[in-house]
């Protein structure tokens, strides 16, 4: 008998030990987006890495033509472009926004920063849903709520206002991007195929990076603010028509015997957001760490985080983040690697911003053309690394991205205070920061997102989704007030107004610098090879059975 796929028609001959019958009687899972119909017609431990290296390189059996996976691609990797896009992009607009609205300095922090908390806070809890009720729903319901708060934000009147609005707005991301990643995973398996998807997804994450420095630059120079958001919102109307046309209407896949936990979501939530509230706040209120409701609230936070690890760990029957997910080698010290590093990458580009508008008095459009080689190099980096990923060590291309991290934070941290021009500035000191800031997030971004898509079961997908983009959004919030907090203390200490905005500055990088040494100490000892094609997690787990059974 021969099988064939939709994709590629070419013939795939049977392993002499799978019978007539085998062939016949076999499920086509296709429609769960998990594996093409390739891949179902051999049993798992009858792989050979010649045919795994086919599998992993050839088009998944949903898509009909190369066009309608290229579409689906669009569709799922420019979720990420758009948030990307209203993270980077308010931060060029914010210091002249802060003028129109008279934002005061105690909550300049928060426009910024709260959008990353309550996509972070958010994620597991939509992790479950697109379980529950299927990912390509939650995805586009996810874009059809950036949209409508993104018009909305295009009206604020006041820094209240706009707080509310930019809160609003992080529910999207966190809707669609666990979602996005469930789906591509699914879909894709281990392979370059797979490699070169995810890879584009960063490629993506970089255009949407500086099309929002470059819109937000000329929204504040040429525009008006206002249109930054309308601007947005337009990208996610794209991104929706696009994915009702492409994502298959088989990523459904609800499941509707799963429980939402509602005791975990309930302890979770309110816990990340009031740590982070109080630790983004402590240095800005009244009395500082000695205000009455800082303090409170970090309490109240703790406890919360307490009780989730404990309902987590031994009440839930179905937790929101499963033990099963750190059971894999590594992915403890990795997921704690990555907060830091993304928080080494939110204190960075926050305080960048800040130092090249403010300190060296860069106009917002000159700024989007000094950002030009973070987001150039991350699509390079992100599209070579989708055909390399296989060939190098995990391993070196971690401690790469660490060194990254690292030396874009020290560069900034050392510029000179004043007698050099802006010119010379730049190319010594901004421009490498740049390009070693884009060998951090690009390379760890790519490695680590195949590395646990990969490692975890069909299952756990959307999990995998939520952790990924938690650990980049609640690591930037999280250490984004924890950079705050340093500057408040150093304030305290010698005064306010003996600390000039650039040694305020300079504090970020140096604590952005402090963690970026932390996370690359423990890349070191992580052992990830390279993403080479191989059986997914649940073939693997198949096998492993079908040896215990023989």
């Amino acid at each position: 008998p021969i099988l064939r796929t939709r994709d590629s028609h070419r013939n795939i001959l049977p392993h002499p030990r799978v019978t007539q019958h085998q062939i016949m009687t076999e499920k086509d899972e296709t429609h769960s987006g998990i594996l093409d119909q390739a891949s179902q017609s051999r049993e798992p431990s009858l792989f050979d890495q010649k045919e795994l290296d086919r599998l992993g390189r050839e088009r998944p059996a949903c898509f009909s033509s190369l066009w309608s996976e290229l579409g689906f691609i669009f569709a799922v990797v420019g979720s990420m472009m758009v948030s990307e896009y209203f993270v980077s992009g308010f931060n060029i607009i914010l210091p002249s926004l802060s003028v129109t609205l008279e934002i005061p300095d105690s909550v300049r922090t928060w426009p910024a920063a709260v959008i990353n908390l309550t996509t972070a806070v958010l994620l597991l809890p939509f992790a479950r849903l697109t379980e529950i009720h299927g990912g390509r729903l939650i995805f586009l319901g996810g874009h059809t709520w950036l949209i409508i708060w993104s018009i909305i934000g295009g009206f604020s009147q006041n820094h209240t206002m706009l707080i509310a609005c930019r809160a609003m707005q992080g529910l999207g991301p966190s809707a669609f991007l666990p979602s996005s990643v469930a789906i591509m995973s699914r879909i894709y398996r281990p392979g370059p195929r797979k490699n070169l998807v995810f890879s584009i997804f960063g490629a993506f994450s970089c255009i949407g990076f500086y099309s929002g420095i470059i819109f937000g630059a000329l929204s504040a120079q040429v525009f008006g603010w206002k249109w930054y958001f309308f601007i947005g919102a337009f990208f996610c109307v794209s991104i929706f028509i696009t994915g009702i046309l492409t994502i298959p209407k088989s990523q459904g896949n609800p499941q509707p015997d799963l429980k939402m936990d509602w005791l975990g979501t309930a302890t979770i939530v309110p816990g990340l957001s009031l740590v982070v509230f109080a630790l983004t706040d402590g240095g800005n209120a009244p009395q500082g760490w000695r205000t009455p409701y800082v303090y409170v609230a970090l309490i109240l936070g703790i406890i919360f985080l307490a009780l989730f690890v404990y309902i987590e760990g031994w009440r839930a029957s179905q937790p929101l983040m499963p033990a099963e997910v750190f059971k894999t080698k590594y992915m403890a010290r990795l997921v704690f690697a990555l907060f830091m590093c993304y928080g080494c990458f939110g204190l960075w580009l926050f305080f960048a911003s800040f130092h090249i508008e403010s300190v060296l008095h860069i106009g917002p459009l000159l700024t989007a053309a000094w950002f030009i080689p973070l987001a150039a190099g991350g699509f390079v980096l992100a599209i070579v690394g989708g055909f390399v990923l296989h060939l190098v060590s995990g391993r070196l291309l971690l401690i790469i991205s660490g060194l990254g991290f690292l030396g874009s934070n020290v560069l900034f941290a050392l510029i000179p205070d004043s007698g050099r021009s802006n010119t010379l500035l730049y190319w010594a000191f901004i421009f490498p920061a740049m390009l070693l800031a884009t060998i951090g997030v690009d390379i760890a971004f790519s490695v680590t997102n195949v590395f646990i898509t990969t490692s975890l079961p069909s299952h756990l997908q959307a999990v995998a989704g939520a952790l990924i983009t938690s650990l980049l959004y609640l690591g930037m919030a999280f250490w984004l007030g924890v950079g705050e907090m340093a500057v408040s203390v150093h304030k305290d200490i010698r005064g306010a107004e003996n600390v000039s905005a650039r040694s305020q500055y300079q504090i970020g990088f140096w604590t952005g610098a402090g963690l970026a040494v932390v996370s690359l100490l423990i890349f070191v000892t992580i052992k990830m090879d390279s993403a080479k094609a191989d059986l997914t997690a649940d073939e693997k787990a198949q096998r492993q059975r079908d040896r215990i059974t023989q």
